[in-house]
């Protein structure tokens, strides 16, 4: 597989509601904007495929001009599932390819394509869902393990860099969130955000605490 340069700042598209991200899209697209981070979890992959290829089709970009990000997601960690989960990421985005495909969360959970007797927390479409809970309001893990859904995922590109992916479906934070280029932090200004540092994370995903590869029970 031929190696890409990923755009170190892209845009982050969690918790943009639809009739929000495809115009928030198009306005990152005019701002300068080539990397777009997305995942299935997200359920909103068909607007932001909506708002690329109307840029595409207006001719401000090529596809080859942007680099897409989407995620697997954890009820589709089962190894014959993991290709299943891609297509539907690139039929919402309506692209033959993505630039970059990524595990969500290093966890799996119970597959919707396996029923079993359990709570629906978040439905994504009729008769599955992302969040599988147990009476206890727990998530029920899958029996799959991580290193076993990396084999397969081997095959997509999985090298990601450090990058920064600002979220916004307001123009003009979307403007200014991309104006970052055109200056450089001091020494001091690099001390005064290392003594920000409260040593404490801020997304712990606490409904899969139960799980045994829950990946924050390591001290950093």
């Amino acid at each position: 597989t031929a190696c890409r340069k990923i755009p170190v700042l892209g845009l982050g598209t969690w918790k943009a509601c639809p009739g929000e991200v495809i115009e928030a899209v198009k306005v990152a697209i005019d701002s300068g904007y080539r990397h777009f981070d997305c995942a299935y979890f997200y359920h909103n992959e068909n607007e932001i495929g909506a708002g690329i290829h109307s840029k595409i089709k207006d001719g401000t970009v090529t596809r080859e001009d942007l680099f897409i990000v989407s995620k697997l997601w954890c009820t589709y960690h089962t190894k014959s599932l993991v290709k299943t989960a891609c297509s539907k990421s690139l039929k919402a985005l309506e692209l033959d390819y993505l630039d970059l495909y990524l595990m969500h969360w290093p966890m799996g959970f119970k597959s919707p394509h396996n029923p079993s007797k359990f709570f629906f927390f978040w439905f994504s479409q009729p008769g599955e869902t992302d969040l599988p809970m147990d009476h206890n309001g727990m998530i029920i893990p899958s029996n799959t393990d991580f290193l076993d859904t990396w084999e397969i995922m081997i095959r997509f590109q999985i090298q990601r860099d450090v990058i920064v992916i600002p979220k916004s479906v307001t123009p003009e934070r979307i403007k200014e969130n991309i104006q970052v280029f055109d200056f450089e932090l001091t020494e001091e200004d690099m001390k005064d955000m290392v003594s920000l540092d409260r040593n404490l994370r801020l997304a712990t995903f606490p409904v899969t605490e139960n799980h045994k590869d829950y990946p924050f029970l390591i001290e950093y």
